[in-house]
């Protein structure tokens, strides 16, 4: 069985080109007033309201330190800090801000996990 998270937002088609062409996810499946997008195996749906949802956070696993820096190249106008190691989960990290002001991470786990 498979997930789906959805947000709401006033502005589908900013978010959408946002985590598409800024983040790197891809269209799944288009609905009436809403946007489902897929990167990895994340499902997020994006569905056009009067007020959006920013509660909560959406993380970005990148498999290495790398992958995070780079995503904080590209977003280095949304980052809120510097990546950075967090000794207490064992992760280097660091956020971002979507355009609806919702909080995004992107982190890469210092120690061994299971594939999702």
């Amino acid at each position: 069985m498979s997930a789906i998270t959805f947000f709401a937002t006033t502005d589908l088609d900013r978010i959408v080109d946002f985590y598409a062409e800024t983040v790197g996810a891809s269209v799944w499946l288009e609905q009436p007033d809403c946007t489902i997008l897929k990167y990895d195996n994340q499902l997020l749906g994006f569905c056009e309201r009067e007020s959006p949802d920013t509660e909560g956070i959406v993380t970005f696993v990148s498999p290495d330190r790398e992958g995070v820096d780079e995503m904080h190249e590209t977003l280095a106008d949304r980052a809120r800090e510097q990546p950075h190691e967090n000794e207490q989960y064992d992760i280097y990290q660091f956020f971002a801000e979507d355009p609806d002001g919702r909080a995004i991470e992107f982190q890469t786990f210092l120690h061994p996990t299971d594939e999702v």
